[in-house]
């Protein structure tokens, strides 16, 4: 008797259980993946599933996404719309690399608004003492604005000098505004921004997000690294802010990253985004969004590198960044490099490299040879021995820890940004990319590498499948969980 009340409590418990977890995945709009990952981790974890849907599943409120869905000021979509009239039309002369140019200019156009900029020039940094020093005393020669956007601005030496610099410069008058994510920055609370407001500078958690236990959930994040200073300087990449990133890590060692340095026009985007998410952040304290009241330092001719700064997040549906990731995939025609920290693509993404792959490409990529968490790393590790068994060259980076984000295609057009070739860059999280047409600076990072294939080790088909029945089964399992990792 008392055994069949057991059976009984038990199948209803599993039965309340399968239903709570259909009304739970379904009650929100998500791709198939996703929504196959979740009813697995729900019923295969009865209860303790939920608290895992908790922190990783739990999307935006339709308040938060309201207050980022903004339509942009009328000034800039009719700059915008004149833009778009005076692209040069195809011509059957173009060659390749200048239709695949075109194609991604009025891509970005159409879907993200991105506006093209011409007149810039660019820095790579990959080196975070340098990229900080060189950071720093470009906010100390701000004369207008600092704006400062970063998914992580830790509490400890670097962010403490970072923050030094910013209330210097606050002091003397120059408008500084800084937004972090709350996760991201785990362990900075609110006060610590305290010195920058007393001087007039003013900090804020993305969405106003001030704790995470409030808001518990490791997704929808804004994992932008943006800086714009006077209009005429930016930054945008990898990095973070945090002594992790200056090599002062004992777990990673050395933090190889890479971020650019824009002065000129482009400079104006990231200001303009900037603006939008500060906006999203504190509406009772908006920015004005029209381009003529952006301080530049000089009208200048500066450089002739053409890029647009492209932004993408749950707020939308078109997945920008990810759509110009396939868009340069294909467009691939001699070789394809990309470096990323994590490489668990989906469908649409994975069936894109396999194709240049068997189509004859020179596609090499870069990852990390050391975890930072273990099932993306499984994941990682099993999306790259399907590539390397179709014939893509996968290099396992041994110096330290590989955290770049950069694809790079034909020595035509790259991308340099926050974006990795994951599900959660994709579609889980805030990101920004610079895309940049230009000959000299693809082929930069085309020599950079190729300088890090030396400090990293060549994995083949065959050393993937010599490897042990259960790290296969690990990486096996990670995959299954790839859309909510």
């Amino acid at each position: 008797m008392n055994w069949t009340l057991f059976n009984l409590i038990l199948i209803l418990i599993i039965l309340l259980n399968t239903v709570a977890a259909v009304f739970t995945v379904f009650r929100e709009r998500r791709d198939i993946a996703a929504t196959w990952a979740w009813l697995l981790v729900l019923n295969l974890l009865p209860v303790i599933g939920f608290l895992f849907y908790a922190f990783f599943g739990r999307k935006l409120t339709h308040r938060q996404l309201h207050k980022i869905q903004r339509q942009p000021p009328v000034e800039l979509t009719d700059a915008l719309a004149q833009q778009q009239s005076s692209l040069p039309a195809y011509s059957s002369g173009d060659t390749h690399e200048e239709s695949s140019v075109k194609n991604m200019i009025r891509l970005f156009q159409n879907i993200d608004q991105s506006f093209v900029t011409i007149n810039n020039e660019t820095e790579l940094f990959l080196d975070g003492p340098q990229l900080f020093k060189d950071m720093q005393q470009e906010i100390l020669n701000a004369q207008h604005v600092v704006y400062v956007e970063f998914y992580t601005f830790y509490n400890d030496q670097i962010g403490k000098e970072i923050l030094s610099t910013l209330v210097e410069k606050a002091q003397e008058g120059v408008t500084v505004r800084v937004l972090y994510d709350s996760w991201g920055s785990m362990g900075t609370k609110r006060d610590f921004f305290e010195p920058l407001r007393e001087a007039g500078g003013f900090a804020e958690p993305f969405l106003g997000i001030h704790s995470n236990w409030r808001d518990f959930r490791l997704n929808f994040r804004n994992h932008r690294k943006i800086v714009a200073i006077d209009g005429w300087i930016g930054y945008i990449g990898g990095f973070n802010i945090g002594d992790q990133y200056v090599d002062r890590s004992k777990k990673f060692g050395h933090w190889r990253d890479t971020h650019m340095k824009v002065t000129g026009d482009a400079a104006l985007a990231l200001q303009q985004h900037f603006v939008t998410d500060w906006n999203a952040t504190v509406p009772e304290n908006e920015l004005d969004q029209k381009m003529t009241h952006f301080p530049k330092a000089n009208d200048v001719a500066i450089g002739n590198t053409m890029m647009q700064i492209v932004v993408s997040g749950p707020d939308s549906d078109m997945v920008q960044i990810e759509m110009g990731y396939l868009r340069m995939i294909n467009s691939a025609r001699k070789r394809l490099y990309i470096q990323t920290p994590y490489l668990i693509p989906d469908d649409s993404v994975l069936s894109a490299l396999r194709s240049v792959i068997l189509s004859g490409v020179d596609v090499r990529i870069m990852v990390p040879h050391m975890p930072d968490h273990p099932f993306v790393y499984r994941a990682t590790q099993y999306y790259a021995r399907i590539l390397a068994e179709d014939g893509a060259k996968i290099y396992f980076y041994q110096e330290g820890f590989i955290h770049a984000k950069v694809v790079m295609i034909d020595d035509s057009i790259s991308s340099v940004g926050s974006a990795n070739l994951d599900f959660r860059s994709f579609k889980l999280n805030f990101e920004a990319n610079a895309f940049v047409y230009d000959f000299k600076v693809a082929k930069e990072l085309r020599d950079i590498f190729e300088a890090d294939i030396e400090k990293s080790q060549l994995i083949s088909a065959e050393d993937f499948e010599n490897m042990s029945l259960w790290l296969r089964f690990k990486q096996a399992f990670s995959r299954l969980l790839s859309p909510i990792l």
